[in-house]
């Protein structure tokens, strides 16, 4: 045998394994508005750029003499490529083998897939297609097994060392739904794709029937927060993982990537002097704040269905990412639930991972209150927020919008380092609200008045005079008091020297989905 042939032979190989399934199920993948693998693939990456791993992997079939008859591929394709010019793993289930199910061969070259990432420390994007494991690999072993998770050790390790993107792109169950909530953002394409812990037929058996988009729609795991995003196509999910990495450095080992700018600096916008209304029971858009106080279209929120009285997400200032939390008075007025607290500390802990500084514009008139929220341990969850907060280490910028009450107020930065701080004029602030306060605290006072209305009245004009956020920082209670129209340029300051700061050093706080 000649070393032309061997490579003849190597070819030969390669093109029967990337025939995927047969022609029907591939067919059939395409019919259902789905790409097949390798073509997602090539679409997520930059043209020319992917290098294929374990590209002859399949079941073999031989002849009497030993020749090769047939190979079908395996149900998981993986590599390395790029993303804008950058280094990436990615990692595909293949439905038209076996709906990708994610047993037998395929496992090792998950577990190869996962170690790549870590070990080359570069991000880590997972094209997830797959039902999970599969009853008839019990009849293709000859027994069954006891059920273990190959390779989460790396799962675990990979989110403490680079960015991990998941991408749902057709229904997916068991251990492919743990694989695609175990990342730093993972989306779902609205009308193809559906995520389970187990699907229809299983649940069937404990006698109650749901339809596909009853148990695992995209809006029901967005609005639950397993899942981060929802995709109007599959082209739009590689392209929001693309942004979404596009803030990130590669790993811990290197700060997040900065670039040119051309957005000015000492940019003010003017609407932001009367962006938030005088009286404090109207709301105001936030988001509108946000596209002018970070570089232009800079923004890319994340998380957006869930925990929706904070917004989170990515944005630069002057070309240098970081982090954004705000509040949205448009959700309990921007009080923070059971589910805004599960997110804060999730969001913070990413920012943490990645080197990331955060900008904190606040409006938090408390915890929400009420007997769901006592139900939903709201205070539990608010304390692993704050503990989140305080044990991060990146620069930390606050900019107290409106209003900052109680204990999840006090959460807005960690107290004990430098206050690096700003509020706006439209800042108001206390242990609690005045509106509901004054009963409880003067009821006895009211109630022995001759006119209780009138009392109230009196005691709320009181202390309303005593209100003013200006008496507040002629004590140094809050350091600066600015012109809301300043905050881009002082923002761009803060970005400037928590750069200079940052050291890509990995955290001690271990990421967790």
């Amino acid at each position: 045998m000649s070393w032309q042939f061997a490579v003849d032979e190597l070819e030969r190989r390669r093109a029967l394994v990337r025939r995927m399934g047969s022609p029907e199920k591939v067919q059939r993948q395409r019919d259902g508005g789905k790409l097949t693998v390798r073509e997602r693939i090539d679409a997520l990456l930059d043209d020319g750029s992917f290098t294929e791993i374990g590209s002859t992997t399949g079941t073999a079939q031989y002849d009497e003499q030993g020749r090769l008859v047939d190979l079908a591929a395996s149900g998981f394709v993986f590599g390395r490529g790029r993303i804008g010019g950058r280094p990436v793993t990615v990692a595909g289930d293949d439905f038209t083998v076996r709906g990708g199910a994610s047993d037998g061969a395929s496992m090792e070259k998950i577990t190869a897939s996962e170690q790549m990432a870590g070990s080359l420390r570069v991000p880590l994007v997972r094209l997830i297609d797959a039902s999970g494991g599969s009853i008839r690999t019990i009849e293709h072993l000859g027994r069954t097994y006891v059920p273990a998770n190959p390779a989460w050790d790396l799962v675990v390790n990979n989110l403490t060392t680079v960015p991990v993107v998941s991408l749902v792109l057709g229904s997916v169950a068991g251990f492919a739904s743990a694989r695609a909530v175990a990342s730093h953002y993972s989306v779902m394409v609205a009308d193809t794709s559906h995520m389970f812990i187990a699907g229809p037929p299983v649940v069937a058996r404990t006698g109650r029937q749901f339809t596909k988009d009853e148990l695992g729609s995209p809006e029901l795991h967005a609005k639950a927060g397993a899942i981060d995003d929802i995709a109007d196509s599959e082209q739009d999910a590689f392209e929001r993982a693309a942004r979404f990495l596009s803030y990130l450095p590669s790993s811990v080992d290197e700060l997040p990537p900065c670039l040119p700018c051309d957005d000015p600096i000492d940019r003010c916008e003017q609407r932001l002097i009367e962006a938030v209304p005088t009286d404090r029971r109207k709301v105001y858009k936030m988001r509108e704040i946000l596209a002018d106080v970070f570089d232009r279209d800079s923004f890319f929120e994340i998380t957006r269905h869930y925990g929706r009285s904070v917004i989170t997400g990515l944005a630069r200032l002057n070309g240098r990412p970081v982090a954004v939390m705000a509040s949205d008075p448009y959700v309990y007025g921007g009080a923070w639930s059971a589910d805004t607290a599960q997110k804060v500390t999730r969001f913070v802990d990413m920012a943490e991972t990645f080197h990331l500084p955060v900008v904190n514009l606040v409006d938090i008139p408390g915890f929400l209150i009420g007997l769901e929220a006592e139900q939903a341990a709201t205070i539990r969850h608010g304390s692993r927020a704050l503990s989140a907060i305080y044990q991060a280490t990146v620069p930390w910028c606050s900019v107290l919008v409106r209003k900052t009450f109680g204990v999840a107020g006090a959460a807005h930065c960690n107290a004990s380092r430098l206050r690096y701080r700003y509020a706006w004029p439209s800042g108001d602030w206390g242990s609690i609200p005045l509106e509901g306060g004054v009963e409880a605290a003067y009821r006895a006072d009211i109630a022995a008045a001759p006119d209780p209305q009138a009392a109230l009245a009196e005691i709320t004009a009181r202390l309303e005079a005593l209100r003013s956020p200006f008496r507040t920082a002629e004590a140094f209670g809050v350091e600066e008091i600015i012109d809301p129209r300043q905050t881009r340029p002082l923002l761009c300051e803060f970005a400037e020297h928590a750069y200079r700061l940052l050291r890509p050093v990995p955290t001690r706080v271990q990421f967790r989905p």
